[in-house]
């Protein structure tokens, strides 16, 4: 019997799969569950639309991640900070602080977790960071520490 799996399991296959089951597994396990829906042509119809949107979905981030990678080439994010007399800054400059300027400041959403800062920033002045936006695409970040 064929089905659509709603969900992984282990062993057997992916969620959205279709897989051939046997008619005592499926009926008496799979189906009852929820765990699967039969392949018929309703199911099968929903299923390619689903995946059709999926996709649509996919290429709509990609083509935004490009537009962001794009508009971070030609700005400069500026971040103040408190610092001693010989320019060290109380603390550093971390991936959270960088997320929420871009935010305020241009209006950019971007996860914390994205954001690669090579070397910890302690010093005023001005620095790159990559932001990892979508698979295989990144975005180098020019930034400066300026005085408050």
């Amino acid at each position: 019997m064929k089905v659509i799996l709603l969900q992984d399991i282990k062993g057997v296959g992916k969620k959205d799969e279709i897989i051939n089951a046997s008619d005592g597994y499926a009926r008496n396990f799979l189906l009852p569950k929820k765990m699967a829906v039969e392949a018929d042509k309703n199911n099968l119809n929903k299923l390619n639309v689903k995946k059709e949107n999926e996709k649509q979905r996919k290429q709509n981030e990609l083509e935004n991640a490009k537009e962001i990678a794009e508009k971070m080439k030609t700005i400069t994010l500026k971040i103040k900070a408190k610092s001693g007399e010989n320019g060290k800054i109380f603390g550093g400059i971390t991936s959270k602080e960088i997320a929420e300027n871009l935010k305020e400041q241009y209006n950019i959403n971007v996860d914390k977790k994205k954001i690669s800062i090579q070397e910890t920033i302690k010093m005023l002045g001005n620095y790159f960071v990559e932001i990892k936006l979508h698979e295989g695409i990144t975005a180098k970040l020019a930034i400066s520490i300026i005085n408050e």
